[in-house]
Formats: structure tokens, sequence, C-alpha cells
């Protein structure tokens, strides 16, 4: 972003739109990264840290918000100059070059950027100061290195301005921005590539879902974070800068920040030992659960299975996003089968019994019985929106839309890259696949256990 060579034009060919043109039109048009930090749909839910900062702002000035994703980053000048975009919302780091074409926001986050790295083959049968040992553990370790970045990023010009720091070369392999920072962190997960940046809050959310990365080493002091705007947008940029000033010492934004870059998005349960403690029966709601199994139609240690991965039988459990109870119910699903959040125990486990039966049906087509509870089981977990795009994709790919093994569940996992979630059949966007890959066959092999233990 900050070479003059650099793909992106950085033009100066700005539209006359700014505040009393918003508020006339009634919309505040954002362009958005599809990230965790920036804008995604979890369980049918528009959600990102972005997102909801700037919801409240859009509702604050009396407009509606409206989303914009942006597909490939190094338009994003180009786009919010010629009045594509009101505002540029992705995880935008301010820079002197970037100063030169837009302006920003008052800065909402500081953040420092860190490297991602694989841990070495066998770091879980090692203590950590040996796998350690084996990381790259300071900068200048970096020469000779492949380095992936986005090209047109501060991300870049750190790594030359490392260079000179360390006086070596490092081999800075500059990527297109049609893909994104956290799909360079997967391939690095994968083994594709052995080193990515990125800023340590988008790090640290994504640790979450790849456990075999280190983050810990720090390459730049802290950076700030804001939103992007037209040079022309001065009643814009005075009215936002006025509210976020305000805003980020109400307790809801320390809340929104707490939620997205400190509280766990996921629970890593065990994928090898699934019984429990009992003994003679997998829980103390087993005949809640087999009560639930009669009604839905539902072998009652399905549901006790995938009660267990929502929430390990925790009726009380709140997790990300506003899910609640054992169940784990969205605050928009959760009434429609009669459950709330103090909801006793057995009223949870019947609402999601009810919950699984609804999906199923909504799979029909689906011939399979079991295949069919594979669907709802990841629809459950992801929303039926993402399920269905990988299905198209599926179909699109010459694979069998009703079949999830190795087919849709193929699809639903390209659904992290870029060159499939930007596909004209996908309507819902990004999804953090691996999660619900891995909680359908997790969920599948607990229940495929305890069928063999317990009646």
């Amino acid at each position: 972003m900050e070479k003059e060579h650099d793909k992106e034009s950085f033009t100066r060919s700005e539209v006359a739109i700014d505040l009393p043109e918003i508020i006339q039109n009634g919309k505040l048009t954002v362009l958005f990264e599809n990230s965790s930090t920036s804008y995604f749909i979890y369980k049918e839910k528009k959600m990102g840290f972005e997102y909801e900062l700037l919801k409240l702002f859009a509702e604050d000035i009396g407009v509606e918000l409206e989303v914009k994703v942006v597909n490939n980053l190094d338009h994003l000048i180009d786009k919010v100059n010629s009045g594509e975009g009101d505002l540029i919302a992705c995880n935008y780091t301010i820079t002197k070059e970037r100063n030169k074409v837009i302006s920003f926001s008052e800065p909402f986050i500081q953040t420092h950027q860190v490297l991602v790295q694989r841990r070495p083959d066998g770091w879980e049968e090692m203590d950590e100061y040996e796998w350690k040992e084996l990381l790259v553990q300071s900068p200048d370790e970096l020469a000779g290195k492949n380095v992936h970045v986005w090209q047109n990023s501060s991300y870049y010009q750190r790594l030359e301005h490392l260079q000179e720091e360390i006086g070596d070369t490092i081999n800075i392999e500059g990527v297109d921005g049609n893909i994104g920072g956290e799909e360079l962190i997967e391939m690095v997960s994968e083994g594709l590539i052995d080193y990515t940046i990125i800023e340590d809050n988008v790090a640290k959310i994504n640790s979450q879902f790849f456990n075999n990365l280190d983050t810990e080493l720090s390459l730049s002091v802290n950076q700030k974070m804001a939103f992007g705007m037209r040079k022309t947008s001065h009643l814009l940029k005075a009215k936002l800068d006025e509210w976020l000033k305000k805003f980020k010492k109400k307790a809801i934004f320390a809340h929104i920040h707490r939620k997205y870059f400190e509280q766990r998005h996921i629970t890593h349960n065990s994928k090898n030992s699934y019984i429990t403690l009992n003994g003679d029966h997998i829980s103390e709601f087993d005949d809640f659960f087999k009560q639930a199994g009669t009604k839905s139609g539902w072998d009652w240690r399905l549901l006790a299975a995938i009660a267990y991965q929502e929430s390990k039988f925790n009726p009380n459990a709140l997790s990300f996003g506003g899910a609640y109870g054992m169940m784990q119910f969205m605050p928009n699903t959760g009434p429609t089968y009669h459950v709330y959040p103090d909801s006793p125990p057995p009223e949870q486990i019947m609402g999601g019994s009810m919950k699984l039966r609804a999906d199923e049906n909504f799979w029909s087509a689906v011939k399979d019985p079991f295949q069919r509870k594979k669907f709802s089981m990841a629809s459950y977990n992801a929303g039926r929106g993402h399920i269905l795009d990988a299905q198209r994709l599926a179909k699109k790919h010459g694979l069998n839309p009703n079949v999830w093994d190795d087919n849709v569940e193929t699809m639903l996992l390209n659904l992290g890259k870029q060159e499939y979630y930007q596909d004209p059949v996908v309507r819902h966007g990004m999804i953090r696949s691996k999660t619900t890959y891995n909680y359908v066959h997790q969920v599948t092999d607990r229940y495929l256990e305890w069928v063999g233990i317990y009646e």
C-alpha cells in the first residue's frame, strides 16, 4: 500500500458525498472485509467488531447501515473515493501513505503486528520450552525466510524496514488483495506457507481455531486502527470522531471489545475420550434427553452428544455471539422454541431437540437418514445459510449436494477460502468452516462411542 508502484492507484477523484447526503439517502454504506474482526455471519446473525460499532453509529445518526463486502482489498481506496462506500472498515491501519489520499477517523483500537508461524511437528509431545526453541524467536532470524503478506499493506512495508534494521534479506512474498490475512493464517497452519504477519488482535482470535500456531513474536510498535473515508467527507469525519471519543468511554464499547478479542469463540473438546465420569449414565440430564428423543425422533444419545459439544452440559453457558444455555440458542432463535436464558434444563433440551427436528425437516431432499442428521447438525452449528452455500458449491463442482460425507463437507471446508466464498453462488460469505466440519465429526464420533456403552 505504501509504495508508489503498488497495485492500488490511490485515486483522488472523490465524489461529493458527505454527512448531509448520507442522512438524506437514509443509509451509511460501509466497505467491509469478510473476516472475524470486520464483518461475518454467525448462526444467521450479522457480526463483527467493526460492524457492531458502525451499526450503533448509524443508529445514532438515524440511518440504516448498508454492508458492502469487498472481495479485493487492493481496491478499497478507489471504491471509497468513487462513492461506492462511505467508510472503510477492514481492520485498517493508519499509515502516512494512506493519509495522503484518504482521511481516517478517531482510532478505535491500537495493536501491533506479530509473526504467525507453525509449531514444529510433534509439538504436542514436547515440553513448551523444547518446541519454542525450534521457532523464530527474534526478528533477525527471519533473514532468508519466506514470508507471505498482502503486498498493498503495512505488513509489507514493515518487512521492508525490518530488512534494513537487521541488515539482511527477507524473502517477502507479496500476495494480491483477494487473499485475506485470515486465509494466509490458515495456510500457515496447513503447512502451505511458513510465515505471515497479522495484527495481534486478529492473531489472538485465529489462534483459537488453529492450535498449532504461535503468534508470540512482536514485529512492530503499537499501530492505530481506524475507519477510512474520503478527504471531502469533513462533516462525516467530525461526527464520527465526536461519537467515537464518547463511545470509547462507555461500558458497551468495553463489552463489544471483550466479546471479540478476549472471550473464547470456541471450545476445544477432546476428540478421543468421550466417556463421562458417571459410569452408568451420560449425564444427570439423561431422562430429559430420553423424553426429548421420544418427542423429536432423535436418538437421545445423539442429543446428549450435541449438548456436550455445545456446552459440556452447562445449562448456564453463555458464549460468543450471545448463545445461551446447554443447547446454545441464539437470542433471536431461542424464543421460537420456547427457550430463554433462564429456562430450566428440561425446556432447553426439548427446545434443542425441536430445533434439530426442524432442521432435519428442512433438509428433506437428503434421503439417507443419518446423512440428513449431519446436515441438521451442521446447520444447527453454523446456520442454514452457510450449509446451503456449501451445497450450491458442491453442485457446481460436480459433487452430490445431498450427501454430507466427502461431498458437501468438502465444499464447507472451502468456504474459508476467498476463491470459494467469493463465488457468485455463495450468499453468506466466509465461515470458520473447520469449526463446523470438526463439530459434525466430533459429535458423530462421540455418539457412536456412546451407542456401544449406553442403552
